[in-house]
């Protein structure tokens, strides 16, 4: 249901996703439900919106839920990255939110968010703190930031020169879905139970070869940055923001000190550990991660 403010939209996409046009450039977005609780759903690196898709059917009622893909990924613009990054940072996409936002016309919603989605959240809390409520933060890179050694950022070549790397890659993230032999030694090999979650992992898999290479070395080089910098971690105890950070116990990528610091030194931060889950709880267990989502954000007035 389109609302008041959507005029800059028009259909782009056969998966009912739309555009709009969020100051120089044009955002995908795709939406599910409808309600006076809105909550905007924020994905991570090399992903998309559609990474929610299998657990929204099973989202609360009254919950109206937004997702916008990134500039440089999805259906998005991709514009050619400058030399230093800038317009792929942090802050950058912090922006393009905030203008989405504008566009759709949400003066206030709640967010939802995966991996880097985390950071870039933080810089919208922080910019526009009372546009804001509750904060669903699924193994989040937080306000520290996260490091990236040079030999890190050269992997990124390798993976995106070569898709059987990449799948084997992405298939640590969510390796409930893999049969565990095969994640060591490859190629990575779905369970039998792994049902609807293997096809829109193939199809992940084959969206990350379409994105910027604003993404695929500009996310390493600008977190590295905000790691570096400090700047956000060091405003961590005003973030007054109620956040519901969601871990799995088996993920590869965010340390759990991290987002033990996150519970630590916010004001009103929770922190829950789920055993048997990599680092993506709404593909690898939609259901489940849906029903953390209906906790934190069902039975809200707005």
């Amino acid at each position: 249901m389109l609302k008041a403010g959507e005029a800059n939209l028009k259909s782009q996409t056969g998966d009912g996703s739309l555009k709009i046009q969020a100051g120089d450039i044009k955002l995908a977005w795709r939406e599910w439900g409808e309600g006076d609780t809105v909550v905007l759903f924020i994905h991570g690196n090399l992903a998309s919106k559609d990474w929610i898709e299998l657990a929204a059917p099973h989202f609360p009622r009254g919950v109206r839920t937004l997702a916008v893909d990134w500039r440089g990924c999805g259906d998005s613009d991709k514009p050619a990255p400058l030399p230093d990054f800038s317009n792929y940072s942090i802050a950058r996409h912090a922006d393009d939110m905030l203008a989405a936002l504008d566009v759709l016309g949400i003066s206030f919603c709640h967010l939802a968010t995966h991996s880097t989605g985390g950071i870039i959240s933080t810089r919208m809390l922080l910019k526009q703190p009372d546009r804001f409520g509750r904060v669903f933060s699924l193994s989040p890179v937080g306000p520290q930031g996260l490091a990236f050694r040079p030999e890190q950022i050269d992997f990124f070549d390798k993976m995106k020169a070569s898709r059987e790397l990449t799948r084997q890659v992405m298939a640590s993230t969510a390796m409930s879905l893999f049969e565990p032999e095969s994640l060591a030694r490859g190629p990575a090999r779905f369970k039998p139970d792994a049902g609807p979650r293997a096809g829109l992992f193939e199809r992940i898999v084959d969206q990350t070869f379409a994105v910027s290479d604003g993404i695929w070395f500009g996310t390493p080089d600008t977190l590295t940055k905000e790691a570096e910098s400090g700047e956000l971690k060091a405003l961590m105890g005003s973030i007054l923001h109620p956040h519901l950070v969601v871990w799995g116990m088996n993920d590869a990528i965010i340390a759990q000190k991290s987002l033990e610091q996150m519970a630590d030194l916010m004001p009103d931060c929770r922190f829950v550990a789920v055993p048997g889950i990599g680092h993506s709880l709404n593909l690898e267990a939609p259901e489940l991660y849906a029903g953390y989502f209906g906790a934190w954000f069902g039975g809200l007035s707005f």
